[in-house]
Protein backbone atom coordinates (compact mmCIF):
# COMPACT_ATOMS: atom_id res chain seq x y z
CA UNK A 1 0.00 0.00 0.00
CA UNK A 2 2.89 2.34 1.08
CA UNK A 3 4.44 1.46 -1.85
CA UNK A 4 1.73 2.20 -4.15
CA UNK A 5 1.55 5.85 -2.29
CA UNK A 6 5.54 6.56 -3.15
CA UNK A 7 4.91 5.49 -6.53
CA UNK A 8 1.62 7.83 -7.05
CA UNK A 9 3.19 10.59 -5.66
CA UNK A 10 6.72 9.52 -7.69
CA UNK A 11 4.63 9.53 -11.38
CA UNK A 12 2.65 12.89 -10.47
CA UNK A 13 6.13 14.70 -9.49
CA UNK A 14 7.65 13.20 -13.09
CA UNK A 15 4.21 14.80 -14.50
CA UNK A 16 4.68 17.43 -13.13
CA UNK A 17 8.41 18.07 -13.88
CA UNK A 18 7.46 17.50 -17.43
CA UNK A 19 4.70 19.79 -17.69
CA UNK A 20 6.42 22.66 -15.74
CA UNK A 21 9.49 21.72 -18.51
CA UNK A 22 7.35 21.96 -21.39
CA UNK A 23 5.73 24.95 -20.41
CA UNK A 24 9.32 26.61 -20.61
CA UNK A 25 10.24 25.11 -23.30
CA UNK A 26 7.43 26.48 -25.28
CA UNK A 27 7.16 30.16 -23.57
CA UNK A 28 10.80 30.05 -24.62
CA UNK A 29 10.11 28.66 -28.33
CA UNK A 30 7.11 31.41 -27.90
CA UNK A 31 9.65 34.21 -27.39
CA UNK A 32 12.11 33.15 -30.70
CA UNK A 33 9.10 33.78 -32.84
CA UNK A 34 8.35 37.27 -31.05
CA UNK A 35 12.06 38.06 -32.31
CA UNK A 36 11.72 36.66 -35.51
CA UNK A 37 8.72 38.72 -36.68
CA UNK A 38 10.71 41.37 -35.53
CA UNK A 39 13.27 39.98 -37.81
CA UNK A 40 11.11 40.06 -40.56
CA UNK A 41 9.94 43.69 -40.34
CA UNK A 42 13.54 45.04 -39.88
CA UNK A 43 14.33 43.29 -43.23
CA UNK A 44 11.21 44.49 -44.51
CA UNK A 45 12.52 47.88 -43.97
CA UNK A 46 16.15 47.13 -44.60
CA UNK A 47 15.00 46.63 -48.34
CA UNK A 48 12.61 49.49 -48.56
CA UNK A 49 15.57 52.46 -47.21
CA UNK A 50 17.87 52.15 -50.11
CA UNK A 51 14.56 52.70 -52.19
CA UNK A 52 13.52 55.82 -50.51
CA UNK A 53 17.07 57.08 -50.48
CA UNK A 54 17.53 56.45 -54.01
CA UNK A 55 14.26 58.15 -55.08
CA UNK A 56 14.51 61.31 -53.22
CA UNK A 57 18.32 61.58 -53.82
CA UNK A 58 18.42 62.74 -56.81
CA UNK A 59 16.24 65.82 -55.85
CA UNK A 60 17.71 66.30 -52.65
CA UNK A 61 21.17 66.91 -53.62
CA UNK A 62 22.30 69.31 -50.71
CA UNK A 63 21.56 66.51 -48.19
CA UNK A 64 24.42 64.33 -48.93
CA UNK A 65 25.02 63.69 -44.86
CA UNK A 66 21.67 62.80 -44.47
CA UNK A 67 21.15 60.16 -46.79
CA UNK A 68 24.52 59.10 -45.99
CA UNK A 69 23.72 59.01 -42.16
CA UNK A 70 20.57 56.80 -43.36
CA UNK A 71 22.65 54.16 -45.22
CA UNK A 72 25.29 53.59 -42.19
CA UNK A 73 22.55 53.39 -39.60
CA UNK A 74 20.99 50.86 -41.69
CA UNK A 75 24.00 49.02 -42.38
CA UNK A 76 25.10 48.71 -38.26
CA UNK A 77 21.35 47.70 -37.92
CA UNK A 78 21.89 45.22 -40.24
CA UNK A 79 24.90 43.71 -39.21
CA UNK A 80 24.59 44.14 -35.29
CA UNK A 81 24.07 40.90 -33.40
CA UNK A 82 21.67 40.86 -29.54
CA UNK A 83 18.91 42.11 -28.80
CA UNK A 84 19.63 44.81 -26.70
CA UNK A 85 22.61 46.01 -29.59
CA UNK A 86 19.81 45.31 -32.11
CA UNK A 87 17.77 47.93 -30.04
CA UNK A 88 20.14 50.23 -29.65
CA UNK A 89 21.12 50.32 -33.51
CA UNK A 90 17.40 50.36 -34.48
CA UNK A 91 16.44 52.96 -32.10
CA UNK A 92 19.19 55.38 -34.31
CA UNK A 93 18.14 54.11 -37.88
CA UNK A 94 14.29 55.37 -36.72
CA UNK A 95 16.11 58.99 -35.55
CA UNK A 96 17.70 59.08 -39.20
CA UNK A 97 14.52 57.73 -41.04
CA UNK A 98 12.61 60.81 -39.13
CA UNK A 99 15.18 63.16 -39.97
CA UNK A 100 14.62 62.23 -43.69
CA UNK A 101 10.64 62.00 -43.52
CA UNK A 102 11.52 65.59 -41.87
CA UNK A 103 13.44 66.65 -45.00
CA UNK A 104 11.30 65.20 -47.38
CA UNK A 105 8.43 67.51 -46.18
CA UNK A 106 10.71 70.62 -47.29
CA UNK A 107 10.79 69.74 -50.83
CA UNK A 108 7.44 69.73 -52.46
CA UNK A 109 8.49 68.32 -55.49
CA UNK A 110 8.87 64.96 -53.44
CA UNK A 111 6.00 65.75 -51.78
CA UNK A 112 4.07 65.17 -54.50
CA UNK A 113 6.24 62.58 -56.36
CA UNK A 114 4.13 59.34 -56.62
CA UNK A 115 6.70 56.53 -55.50
CA UNK A 116 8.17 58.72 -52.79
CA UNK A 117 4.72 59.05 -51.54
CA UNK A 118 4.22 55.52 -51.47
CA UNK A 119 7.68 54.48 -50.55
CA UNK A 120 7.39 56.50 -47.21
CA UNK A 121 3.80 55.01 -47.06
CA UNK A 122 5.71 51.48 -47.17
CA UNK A 123 7.86 52.49 -44.44
CA UNK A 124 5.52 54.61 -41.72
CA UNK A 125 3.48 51.01 -42.34
CA UNK A 126 6.69 48.58 -41.55
CA UNK A 127 7.71 50.95 -38.92
CA UNK A 128 4.18 50.02 -37.56
CA UNK A 129 4.58 46.47 -37.59
CA UNK A 130 8.08 46.64 -36.01
CA UNK A 131 6.31 48.38 -33.05
CA UNK A 132 3.40 45.88 -32.43
CA UNK A 133 5.76 42.82 -33.14
CA UNK A 134 8.34 44.90 -30.39
CA UNK A 135 5.23 45.23 -28.34
CA UNK A 136 4.24 41.32 -28.86
CA UNK A 137 7.76 40.16 -28.20
CA UNK A 138 8.36 42.26 -25.04
CA UNK A 139 4.94 40.24 -23.93
CA UNK A 140 5.87 37.16 -24.29
CA UNK A 141 9.51 37.83 -23.12
CA UNK A 142 8.23 39.01 -19.48
CA UNK A 143 5.59 36.23 -19.65
CA UNK A 144 8.96 33.82 -20.00
CA UNK A 145 10.96 35.66 -17.82
CA UNK A 146 7.80 36.05 -15.06
CA UNK A 147 7.60 31.74 -15.26
CA UNK A 148 11.79 31.24 -15.04
CA UNK A 149 11.68 33.38 -11.90
CA UNK A 150 8.52 32.01 -10.39
CA UNK A 151 8.42 29.45 -7.87
CA UNK A 152 8.20 26.87 -8.46
CA UNK A 153 9.43 26.70 -12.15
CA UNK A 154 12.38 28.20 -11.55
CA UNK A 155 13.69 25.21 -10.04
CA UNK A 156 13.05 23.56 -13.49
CA UNK A 157 14.45 26.43 -14.97
CA UNK A 158 17.37 26.49 -12.82
CA UNK A 159 18.20 22.56 -13.59
CA UNK A 160 17.84 23.24 -17.29
CA UNK A 161 19.90 26.46 -17.46
CA UNK A 162 16.77 28.48 -18.84
CA UNK A 163 17.78 31.83 -19.13
CA UNK A 164 16.25 35.19 -18.93
CA UNK A 165 15.22 37.09 -22.35
CA UNK A 166 16.44 40.67 -22.81
CA UNK A 167 13.61 43.24 -23.71
CA UNK A 168 13.34 45.02 -26.38
CA UNK A 169 13.48 48.67 -24.89
CA UNK A 170 14.20 52.09 -26.29
CA UNK A 171 17.54 53.50 -24.80
CA UNK A 172 17.95 57.08 -26.50
CA UNK A 173 16.31 59.45 -24.16
CA UNK A 174 15.21 61.75 -27.47
CA UNK A 175 13.26 59.01 -28.28
CA UNK A 176 11.05 58.86 -24.89
CA UNK A 177 9.97 62.34 -25.32
CA UNK A 178 6.72 63.50 -26.39
CA UNK A 179 7.11 65.00 -29.88
CA UNK A 180 6.01 68.89 -30.04
CA UNK A 181 3.22 69.74 -32.71
CA UNK A 182 2.75 73.08 -33.92
CA UNK A 183 -0.63 73.46 -35.69
CA UNK A 184 -0.19 77.05 -36.31
CA UNK A 185 -1.04 77.69 -40.00
CA UNK A 186 1.71 80.23 -40.80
Amino acid sequence: MIGWIILALLVAAGLWLAGAYNHLVALKNEVLNGWKQIDVQLKRRYDLIPNLVETVKGIMKFEQDTFTRVIEARNKAVSVQGIADKAVQENILSGALRQLFALVENYPQLKSNENVARLQEELVSTENRIGFARQFYNDIATKFNIAIQSFPSNLIAGMFNFKTAELFEVSDEAQKQAPKVDLNLK
